[in-house]
């Protein structure tokens, strides 16, 4: 007789828990059908428009953008070295460049490719003259 008891705890310590979780999983359906019931109206989005005019609001938030800082790089060339040539550099040393005079150099913005240009001399400062852009599906692409 003994075990019989034991055999009918056993069951009903297996089955409170199942119980419990029918009725849990009840409160989430009865929570969800109460949101469902609302009278909200569905979302609502504003057209967007052909891009011709921008209001106040607009031309601020766009004059935000506008105010970012970037980093514009232009690389003149490059090469490779091992340590023993590197330490042996010293003032008045020439570093030789993958590059010829004249040929177009890379121009980065925040370390992406932007396009090509020639470097040119204003007032005592160098300058480089944009020759290309990059395309658009270039500029996606290089950024990976």
């Amino acid at each position: 007789m003994a075990e019989e008891n034991t055999t009918a705890t056993t069951e009903e310590t297996t089955a409170a828990p199942a119980a419990e979780q029918d009725s849990n999983a009840d409160d989430w359906a009865a929570a969800l059908d109460d949101q469902n019931k609302g009278d909200e109206a569905p979302a609502s989005f504003d057209e967007l428009g052909n891009g011709a005019a921008v209001g106040d609001e607009e031309a601020n938030n766009l004059d935000f953008l506008l105010d970012i800082p970037l980093k514009v790089t232009v690389e003149l060339g490059n090469t490779s070295m091992i340590i023993n040539d590197m330490l042996q550099l010293s003032q008045g040393s020439v570093v030789e460049l993958n590059k010829g005079a004249g040929e177009p150099v890379e121009i980065f913005v925040n370390n992406k490719l932007l396009g090509k240009g020639e470097v040119i001399v204003v007032n005592d400062r160098f300058g480089v003259r944009i020759t290309e852009i990059i395309s658009q599906a270039e500029r996606i692409k290089n950024m990976s």
